[in-house]
């Protein structure tokens, strides 16, 4: 029997969310983290992804496949951490200075990051689940609802765009 109001409703949607919390928060983490590279921006993108479920409408269709949502709003939650970043972190060009030399490693990651937060949304989602995630373009197509040809010249394109990034940001050559 369904709860009369709202307040024995909270109950039950406090057991459920407890329950995709338990059985998703490494999955979500995990996301989040691939892409930010810190984990409390990915601790940071587990709470809002679970205050979003929480404050979804509850007249709102079912979840038909959880992972997979929580997956890309983790990804999408991540790469708005990185977009903030990015809005954060920018410098006027005359308080900038040349670093001489190649970059250490986490500066390279680091700009990759940033790269990433550049590309359109649906190009870095793509992106996140191909080369983040390890998925395979079939099952980003069926994540997403695309075509695997779209899946495909995406992924192509999001890499040519981050391959020239790159190479500029290296000095000329990938």
């Amino acid at each position: 029997m369904a709860p009369a109001t709202a307040e024995e409703a909270i109950p039950d949607l406090l057991e459920e969310l407890e329950g995709l919390f338990q059985a998703h928060h490494r999955l979500v983490f995990g996301a989040a983290f691939r892409i930010t590279g810190n984990a409390a921006d990915a601790e940071d993108v587990l709470q809002t992804v679970f205050l979003r479920l929480a404050g979804r409408d509850r007249a709102a269709p079912r979840l038909e496949n959880c992972e997979s949502y929580l997956r890309r709003a983790a990804i999408n939650a991540a790469l708005d951490v990185l977009r903030a970043r990015r809005a954060e972190d920018s410098v006027p060009l005359e308080d900038s200075q040349p670093d001489p030399g190649q970059p250490e490693r986490s500066d390279l990651r680091d700009f990759l990051r940033r790269s990433l937060a550049k590309l359109s949304p649906k190009a870095a989602e793509v992106f996140a689940l191909r080369f983040f995630e390890g998925h395979g373009n079939r099952e980003i197509a069926r994540l997403l609802g695309m075509s695997q040809v779209r899946v495909a010249v995406t992924v192509h394109r999001a890499r040519r765009r981050l391959q020239k990034e790159i190479g500029s940001y290296l000095g000329g050559g990938l």
